[in-house]
């Protein structure tokens, strides 16, 4: 069933109930509607993005620099620019997301014995501390992805978003991205 902005509220412009937020389907643009898979994987990861924005704020990082944590706890010390390939990322915002980290006391610069110009990313004993926070936070972003779905529908979600990534990658090597 459709619902519209005013439905079950009795007043014009008002905001539906959250409840009924699921039911509202988003019309896809004129122009989008040769890629409406497109379209809607756009909106998908805009929305994620954001529900994973506001639960890594509780615990002061912003979406990305929990991915270069978790390289860093998984692997240990990394160069910077490792971390840019690992994490497919540009050196820019690689500089920019590491700096960031070390401000908040999360990583730290050292130096790189086989190389004298460059530098080791190391994790801090305060972000070990923080590693608990992160993973309970992705959790909670996975089961708001997939609410209310079986492990099959699970696994066959998993499935398609793997395929598609392997696809696209695809394209952007063809297409020298």
């Amino acid at each position: 069933m459709k619902a519209s902005a005013a439905e079950g509220t009795g007043e014009e412009g008002t905001t539906p109930p959250a409840d009924a937020a699921a039911d509202v389907a988003v019309a896809v643009p004129s122009a989008a509607t040769g890629g409406p898979v497109s379209h809607a994987i756009f909106r998908v990861a805009r929305t994620h993005r954001m529900i994973a924005g506001q639960l890594l704020r509780r615990v002061g990082l912003h979406p990305g620099q929990e991915l270069v944590m978790m390289q860093l706890w998984e692997l240990g010390p990394q160069r910077q620019a490792d971390l840019v390939r690992l994490l497919d990322s540009d050196a820019a915002t690689m500089a920019r997301t590491v700096r960031r980290l070390e401000q908040a006391g999360f990583v730290r610069r050292c130096p790189c014995a086989d190389d004298k110009r460059a530098y080791l990313i190391e994790a801090t004993t305060a972000s070990h501390a923080l590693r608990e926070q992160v993973e309970s936070l992705w959790r909670q972003l996975e089961d708001a992805t997939l609410a209310n779905l079986s492990p099959t529908e699970r696994a066959e979600v998993l499935h398609v978003l793997e395929g598609l990534e392997s696809r696209l990658t695809q394209a952007a090597a063809q297409l020298g991205a």
